[in-house]
């Protein structure tokens, strides 16, 4: 028995769908199908975009044959294991608490311990990037301790600065631009995550490994990156 399904969404878009759960077996296999699909080099296909559990293969109705392209998409899906490849890890250094983790103490309140607590707990896993989404290279990363997995904001802000590292339930994430957001913000940090500029604007790519890293407030003023 197969351990995905096909969606058809629209007439310009299909959907290989696996277990609706976030688990990293999971997540691998759908980073593997998507490359194997971007690999395949069908004609048509403008975009193959990755979730926690899930495919989506946007192509143009006018340049293929729905079913040579769904025979394709299924042939993948069927074949390809998930990658077991060692993926990379990063470091990245974050300034918790302060000016630049305004929520640090509501998330200490809510897990009924102190905030350097929080951030122990915060610092003290390693992540895994499950997606990039919402905003050019956010990057979804899980999963945070049950202790402190507090729920998004009642009221989003409308500026969140760059560099904030927040928490939303079990998810992770460091906003790569000053944007809106709803997840409770404890630290900050100094390094860009998206740069427009660069060969590979992204700093994180789903299935890499991150490990935060504490710093303080004079080492964050010392590698914070110029805008």
């Amino acid at each position: 028995m197969s351990d995905w399904r096909l969606v058809r969404v629209g007439d310009a878009s299909i959907v290989v769908e696996f277990a609706q759960e976030i688990d990293p077996a999971i997540n691998a296999r759908a980073l593997a199908v998507g490359d194997a699909v971007r690999a395949a080099n069908h004609p048509g296909v403008l975009d193959v975009v990755e979730g926690y559990c899930s495919v989506t293969v946007a192509f143009d109705p006018l340049r293929t044959a729905i079913e040579l392209l769904v025979a394709a998409i299924e042939e993948a899906a069927e074949r390809t294991p998930a990658n077991g490849a060692e993926e990379a890890e990063v470091e990245l250094p974050v300034c918790y608490g302060g000016r630049h983790g305004p929520d640090l103490e509501a998330v200490a309140a809510f897990a009924g311990c102190s905030p350097a607590e929080v951030a122990a707990l915060h610092h003290g896993a390693t992540y895994r990037v499950y997606m990039l989404g919402f905003l050019p290279g956010f990057a979804y990363m899980g999963s945070v301790d049950p202790r402190i997995a507090v729920p998004r904001r009642s009221r989003p802000r409308l500026r969140v600065p760059a560099g904030s590292v927040g928490i939303a339930r079990f998810q992770t994430g460091v906003y790569p631009v000053e944007a809106p957001g709803g997840w409770h913000l404890i630290g900050r940090c100094p390094l860009r995550t998206f740069d427009p500029g660069a060969s590979n604007p992204f700093l994180l790519q789903p299935g890499c490994a991150v490990r935060f890293v504490p710093i303080s407030e004079a080492e964050y003023r010392r590698e914070v990156a110029p805008a």
